[in-house]
């Protein structure tokens, strides 16, 4: 029987506690170090603590579990690594303000959970037009729902501002902006004939609409005035530096899955302000400042311990998932959805999208981005599950490798797939080569010389 929280169809009213930790969970751990001055330089009774040794700093909740007697098992361990922090480059701050404004509009929305959860996940994966980058089924399999589900949030976000953001292609992104306008030629022209327009077949417009030249002028700049990046080369992230959110690492043949915090000072309360409120002849409108100033202040500091818990936590899940992966075969990635992942530590799932969106982990095969553990599965003949991402990473190689001058079909990789051990259907590879943005054989071999 699903859980109540799955059948929820309308979003409940947060409290600001939880309002503040959905917001700390979501964030990298650049982008919390900002948020951290920001709220240091904004609430007076928020205070930075002094950096104390590392012995002291590094605090260690583990019980060790020696890898030999149970090698599916690992340790979390809170850690503030201060000794990482002269070997990294603080980043560029990345283009996010804009994207983080979109995420915003959101709270304006009637969503339940799950939708705000897709409807984030869209939002974080706008190129820098402003477009949908990635397949929605690639989204509906993280959450374990149909594509229809994820259109269907997709549609909603055409509300947003700029009109024609989370558009799946420029026409799409036009015709958001001509919603209302149906039956004018602009709109006719972008929806029946869009290809004529892009290819300034415009002989071809004017004998389909039967207007004249001076008319099709006009309706041709009325829709060269509409936008065709609403991102505006806003939303793309910078890529020169990533610092991991997490490092796991094994020590002794036990893993040690790590926080990050390098970059993060530690957080009290003013003691100073804390003596303040404590005076009896303190004004009235002065006590009730500071009352609302120290909630906030603990609810922050809260917030940011509950970020380490649940980052800790899904990330312990992921390990016990993936534990191929973490023995080194890092191509024998398994099939798992963010529902796997929420079942396993009892968590929402939308806590999962967070905790999962932008985050990185840093692990001695590499630095991986945390939903690149989660990929869709594909059951073969005999019945075994195996990671779409594993079929997709030898498609590639094939491709690769081929002769240019001679490409291979669709026909000829999906037997090449079978030799290799994954029987697909012709079409699923299509799919799948068109998901990683490769051509067709024909226009291979025609981009090759």
């Amino acid at each position: 029987m699903p859980r109540l929280k799955q059948r929820q169809s309308l979003r409940q009213t947060l409290s600001p506690q939880q309002v503040i930790q959905a917001s700390i969970l979501q964030l990298n751990v650049s982008n919390l170090e900002q948020k951290i001055l920001d709220e240091l330089e904004s609430n007076p009774v928020l205070d930075q603590a002094e950096t104390q040794d590392d012995e002291e700093v590094i605090n260690s909740e583990n019980e060790e579990v020696d890898f030999e007697e149970d090698p599916d098992e690992y340790e979390p361990a809170n850690i503030y690594d201060n000794t990482r922090k002269e070997n990294r480059e603080l980043p560029v701050r990345e283009q996010l303000d804009f994207a983080e404004g979109l995420v915003k509009q959101l709270d304006n929305f009637n969503l339940s959970d799950l939708e705000r959860a897709i409807a984030e996940d869209i939002l974080w994966n706008l190129d820098e037009n402003g477009y949908l980058a990635v397949d929605p089924i690639l989204i509906a399999d993280r959450y374990d729902r149909k594509e229809e589900v994820v259109k269907h949030v997709q549609d909603k976000l055409q509300q947003l501002e700029p009109p024609g953001i989370a558009a799946k292609d420029l026409q799409d992104c036009l015709l958001i902006q001509l919603k209302g306008e149906e039956d004018t030629l602009a709109y006719q022209i972008v929806s029946k004939y869009f290809d004529d327009f892009a290819n300034h077949r415009y002989d071809r417009l004017q004998k389909y609409l039967d207007i004249s030249k001076d008319s099709l002028v006009e309706v041709i700049e009325e829709i060269s005035n509409l936008n065709p990046r609403p991102g505006d080369g806003k939303i793309g992230i910078g890529t020169e530096t990533v610092i991991p959110d997490l490092l796991a690492v094994q020590q002794d043949r036990k893993w040690v899955v790590i926080i990050n915090e390098s970059w993060i000072p530690e957080l009290n309360l003013s003691n100073e302000y804390v003596t303040m409120l404590n005076q009896k002849d303190l004004p009235g409108e002065t006590q009730k400042y500071l009352k609302e100033k120290f909630d906030s202040a603990s609810w922050f500091i809260h917030a940011i311990e509950q970020r380490r818990h649940t980052l800790t936590a899904v990330m312990e899940a992921i390990i016990k998932r993936q534990k191929g992966f973490f023995k080194g075969e890092i191509e024998l990635l398994v099939p798992m959805k963010l529902q796997d992942i929420a079942d396993d530590i009892d968590m929402d799932i939308s806590t999962i999208s967070r905790s999962t969106r932008g985050k990185y982990v840093d692990t001695p095969y590499g630095i991986f981005e945390l939903k690149s553990f989660f990929t869709e599965g594909y059951k073969l003949e005999s019945g075994e599950e195996v990671s779409t991402k594993a079929i997709k990473d030898l498609l590639k190689k094939l491709i690769d490798d081929e002769d240019k001058s001679f490409p291979l079909t669709d026909t000829d990789l999906a037997n090449q797939l079978k030799d290799g051990g994954f029987p697909v259907a012709r079409r699923t590879v299509a799919k799948y080569r068109e998901q990683l943005h490769l051509s067709v054989a024909r226009l291979r071999r025609e981009l090759t010389y």
